[in-house]
């Protein structure tokens, strides 16, 4: 009689290997879906098209730059969350004023290096 040993330790080795795939899966920083528009309520503009690929992978921005305050680096939380609209707490600035002042401020010194990226209002607010 053959023995079961190399099936019972291929079975294992396979399970380990499909255990940590499905780990690592989750333990991965969580994006929105692509590209992601962001709109503030009354807004004169039209919403932006933000591309989270964009900015991570091929400007290679650091997460924290733009989700300063989140407290758990794997779960960020959406702008709107600490920049509302209307009403700040803790004097964080309003969402386009934050927006603006991130967005424009990073764009423009891209820009001055070369680097193409929006820094006119159309250039992001598209119709």
């Amino acid at each position: 009689m053959k023995s079961k040993f190399p099936v019972y330790a291929m079975f294992l080795i396979i399970s380990a290997c499909l255990l940590c795939s499905f780990n690592l899966s989750f333990a991965q920083k969580k994006t929105p879906d692509e590209p992601l528009t962001i709109a503030i309520e009354g807004g004169k503009l039209p919403p932006v098209a933000f591309s989270h690929k964009t900015h991570t992978e091929k400007s290679k921005i650091d997460c924290a730059v733009c989700h300063h305050k989140d407290k758990n680096p794997k779960e960020p939380q959406g702008c709107l969350k600490c920049h509302p609209a209307k009403d700040t707490e803790d004097n964080a600035p309003m969402a386009k004023m934050a927006f603006h002042k991130m967005c424009i401020a990073c764009h423009k010194e891209s820009s001055a290096k070369n680097v193409p990226a929006p820094i006119k209002c159309n250039e992001c607010h598209r119709k």
